[in-house]
Protein backbone atom coordinates (compact mmCIF):
# COMPACT_ATOMS: atom_id res chain seq x y z
CA UNK A 1 0.00 0.00 0.00
CA UNK A 2 2.85 2.29 0.46
CA UNK A 3 3.93 2.07 -3.19
CA UNK A 4 3.93 5.39 -5.03
CA UNK A 5 2.69 5.45 -8.67
CA UNK A 6 4.56 7.76 -11.03
CA UNK A 7 2.34 9.89 -13.29
CA UNK A 8 3.23 9.87 -17.00
CA UNK A 9 1.93 12.51 -19.41
CA UNK A 10 2.95 10.34 -22.35
CA UNK A 11 0.70 7.48 -21.18
CA UNK A 12 -2.18 9.90 -20.58
CA UNK A 13 -1.87 11.42 -24.09
CA UNK A 14 -1.64 7.97 -25.72
CA UNK A 15 -4.72 6.82 -23.77
CA UNK A 16 -6.72 9.93 -24.73
CA UNK A 17 -5.70 9.59 -28.39
CA UNK A 18 -6.71 5.91 -28.39
CA UNK A 19 -10.11 6.76 -26.88
CA UNK A 20 -10.62 9.53 -29.45
CA UNK A 21 -9.64 7.25 -32.35
CA UNK A 22 -11.99 4.49 -31.11
CA UNK A 23 -14.87 6.97 -30.77
CA UNK A 24 -14.22 8.37 -34.25
CA UNK A 25 -14.09 4.88 -35.75
CA UNK A 26 -17.36 3.82 -34.11
CA UNK A 27 -19.20 7.01 -35.07
CA UNK A 28 -18.00 6.83 -38.68
CA UNK A 29 -20.05 3.74 -39.51
CA UNK A 30 -21.66 4.62 -42.86
CA UNK A 31 -25.31 5.62 -42.71
CA UNK A 32 -27.76 5.30 -45.57
CA UNK A 33 -28.52 8.48 -47.49
CA UNK A 34 -32.14 9.52 -47.94
CA UNK A 35 -33.96 10.46 -51.14
CA UNK A 36 -37.35 12.19 -51.41
CA UNK A 37 -39.08 13.38 -54.57
CA UNK A 38 -40.40 16.80 -53.59
CA UNK A 39 -41.89 18.02 -56.86
CA UNK A 40 -42.32 17.40 -60.58
CA UNK A 41 -42.25 20.25 -63.09
CA UNK A 42 -43.51 19.91 -66.65
CA UNK A 43 -41.04 21.57 -69.01
CA UNK A 44 -42.23 20.69 -72.53
CA UNK A 45 -44.02 18.34 -74.88
CA UNK A 46 -42.20 16.89 -77.89
CA UNK A 47 -44.30 15.85 -80.86
CA UNK A 48 -43.23 12.32 -81.78
CA UNK A 49 -46.03 11.32 -84.16
CA UNK A 50 -48.49 9.83 -83.38
CA UNK A 51 -47.89 10.63 -79.68
CA UNK A 52 -46.41 13.29 -77.42
CA UNK A 53 -43.28 12.72 -75.35
CA UNK A 54 -43.12 14.69 -72.11
CA UNK A 55 -40.09 16.42 -70.61
CA UNK A 56 -40.07 16.91 -66.85
CA UNK A 57 -37.77 18.09 -64.09
CA UNK A 58 -37.78 15.87 -60.99
CA UNK A 59 -36.72 17.74 -57.85
CA UNK A 60 -35.18 15.24 -55.46
CA UNK A 61 -34.09 16.11 -51.91
CA UNK A 62 -30.96 14.14 -50.98
CA UNK A 63 -29.46 13.94 -47.48
CA UNK A 64 -25.93 12.73 -46.72
CA UNK A 65 -25.89 11.92 -42.97
CA UNK A 66 -22.25 10.78 -43.00
CA UNK A 67 -19.16 12.54 -41.65
CA UNK A 68 -17.43 12.50 -45.02
CA UNK A 69 -18.22 14.01 -48.41
CA UNK A 70 -19.32 11.69 -51.20
CA UNK A 71 -18.50 11.92 -54.90
CA UNK A 72 -20.73 10.06 -57.35
CA UNK A 73 -20.69 9.34 -61.06
CA UNK A 74 -23.43 10.11 -63.57
CA UNK A 75 -26.16 7.55 -64.07
CA UNK A 76 -29.67 7.14 -65.40
CA UNK A 77 -32.82 6.45 -63.38
CA UNK A 78 -35.41 4.20 -65.02
CA UNK A 79 -39.08 5.17 -64.61
CA UNK A 80 -41.77 2.48 -64.91
CA UNK A 81 -45.54 2.66 -65.28
CA UNK A 82 -47.69 -0.44 -64.92
CA UNK A 83 -44.58 -2.64 -65.25
CA UNK A 84 -43.30 -1.07 -68.49
CA UNK A 85 -40.34 1.26 -68.94
CA UNK A 86 -41.91 4.68 -69.43
CA UNK A 87 -38.83 6.88 -69.45
CA UNK A 88 -35.64 7.90 -67.71
CA UNK A 89 -34.08 10.72 -65.72
CA UNK A 90 -30.43 11.72 -65.91
CA UNK A 91 -28.36 12.05 -62.73
CA UNK A 92 -25.27 14.18 -63.37
CA UNK A 93 -21.97 13.35 -61.65
CA UNK A 94 -21.33 15.43 -58.58
CA UNK A 95 -20.53 15.50 -54.91
CA UNK A 96 -22.21 16.25 -51.63
CA UNK A 97 -20.59 17.65 -48.49
CA UNK A 98 -20.71 15.75 -45.18
CA UNK A 99 -23.85 15.98 -43.03
CA UNK A 100 -25.72 18.01 -45.62
CA UNK A 101 -28.76 18.01 -47.84
CA UNK A 102 -29.33 19.36 -51.32
CA UNK A 103 -31.96 19.34 -54.05
CA UNK A 104 -31.04 17.64 -57.31
CA UNK A 105 -32.91 18.73 -60.44
CA UNK A 106 -33.10 15.67 -62.68
CA UNK A 107 -34.22 16.14 -66.30
CA UNK A 108 -36.54 13.32 -67.35
CA UNK A 109 -38.32 12.27 -70.53
CA UNK A 110 -41.44 10.10 -70.60
CA UNK A 111 -42.18 8.14 -73.78
CA UNK A 112 -45.71 8.88 -75.04
CA UNK A 113 -45.82 5.65 -77.08
CA UNK A 114 -45.22 3.54 -73.96
CA UNK A 115 -47.93 5.47 -72.15
CA UNK A 116 -50.27 4.90 -75.12
CA UNK A 117 -49.84 1.12 -74.64
CA UNK A 118 -51.47 1.58 -71.22
CA UNK A 119 -54.09 4.12 -72.35
CA UNK A 120 -57.02 2.50 -70.54
CA UNK A 121 -55.13 2.30 -67.25
CA UNK A 122 -53.82 5.84 -67.69
CA UNK A 123 -57.32 7.25 -68.33
CA UNK A 124 -58.58 5.45 -65.20
CA UNK A 125 -55.66 6.88 -63.20
CA UNK A 126 -56.38 10.40 -64.48
CA UNK A 127 -60.06 9.97 -63.53
CA UNK A 128 -59.15 8.99 -59.96
CA UNK A 129 -56.23 11.50 -59.97
CA UNK A 130 -53.77 8.93 -58.70
CA UNK A 131 -50.99 7.39 -60.79
CA UNK A 132 -48.34 5.00 -59.42
CA UNK A 133 -44.84 5.19 -60.89
CA UNK A 134 -41.88 3.02 -59.99
CA UNK A 135 -38.27 4.10 -60.38
CA UNK A 136 -34.91 2.38 -59.99
CA UNK A 137 -31.38 3.76 -60.00
CA UNK A 138 -27.87 2.56 -59.17
CA UNK A 139 -25.50 5.27 -57.97
CA UNK A 140 -21.77 4.52 -57.72
CA UNK A 141 -19.21 6.73 -56.08
CA UNK A 142 -16.52 7.11 -53.46
CA UNK A 143 -16.22 8.57 -49.99
CA UNK A 144 -12.78 9.73 -48.85
CA UNK A 145 -11.86 8.81 -45.30
CA UNK A 146 -8.44 10.14 -44.34
CA UNK A 147 -6.24 9.17 -47.30
CA UNK A 148 -8.35 6.33 -48.71
CA UNK A 149 -11.26 6.41 -51.13
CA UNK A 150 -13.93 3.88 -50.18
CA UNK A 151 -16.06 2.99 -53.19
CA UNK A 152 -19.77 2.44 -52.72
CA UNK A 153 -22.88 1.58 -54.70
CA UNK A 154 -26.40 2.56 -53.71
CA UNK A 155 -29.43 0.92 -55.33
CA UNK A 156 -32.68 2.86 -54.84
CA UNK A 157 -36.16 1.52 -55.61
CA UNK A 158 -38.96 4.08 -55.37
CA UNK A 159 -42.71 3.85 -55.63
CA UNK A 160 -44.29 7.25 -56.10
CA UNK A 161 -47.98 8.10 -56.28
CA UNK A 162 -48.62 11.31 -58.19
CA UNK A 163 -51.62 13.31 -59.29
CA UNK A 164 -51.37 13.03 -63.10
CA UNK A 165 -53.36 16.25 -63.59
CA UNK A 166 -51.39 18.67 -61.38
CA UNK A 167 -48.22 16.52 -61.02
CA UNK A 168 -48.38 16.70 -57.22
CA UNK A 169 -46.51 14.04 -55.25
CA UNK A 170 -49.17 12.30 -53.12
CA UNK A 171 -47.13 9.53 -51.51
CA UNK A 172 -43.79 7.78 -51.89
CA UNK A 173 -41.83 4.86 -50.55
CA UNK A 174 -38.08 4.56 -51.09
CA UNK A 175 -36.02 1.47 -50.38
CA UNK A 176 -32.28 1.48 -50.72
CA UNK A 177 -29.42 -0.94 -50.42
CA UNK A 178 -25.90 0.34 -49.89
CA UNK A 179 -22.81 -1.70 -50.66
CA UNK A 180 -19.36 -0.52 -49.56
CA UNK A 181 -16.19 -1.88 -51.12
CA UNK A 182 -13.28 -1.78 -48.68
CA UNK A 183 -10.56 -3.08 -51.00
Amino acid sequence: MGKKVKWSWTSAIIGAASALATTALLSSKPKDPTFHLISINLTSFKLNLPVLDTDLILNVHVTNPNITAVHYSSTSMSIFYNGSLLGSAEVQAGSQPPKSCQVLRLPARLDGLQLAHHAATFVADVAKREMVLDAAVDIAGAARILWWDHKFKVHVDSRVTVDPVFLDVIDQENKLEMEIFLA
